[in-house]
């Protein structure tokens, strides 16, 4: 990845990879490939969704606290 790929959150990567695996299928002769681009591509496009809906959680990370003994 470049560093103008690098820059971009994880929803706009997946996005892009998205974008490239149908480009892909456009240009794939074979059946059977075309059919996994389109799938790929798909995937990478729910992904891209995922990855929006986690941008928008207020969560934190951190060692689960130890209970009182």
């Amino acid at each position: 990845m470049n560093a103008a790929h690098s820059s971009a959150g994880p929803a706009e990567q997946y996005r892009r990879k998205a974008a490239e695996l149908s480009a892909k299928a456009l240009q794939e002769p074979r059946p059977e490939l075309k059919a996994e681009y389109r799938r790929l591509a798909a995937s990478y496009r729910r992904l891209a969704e995922q990855a929006e809906r986690n941008s928008t959680l207020d969560m934190m990370y951190g060692p689960p606290s130890r209970a009182p003994r």
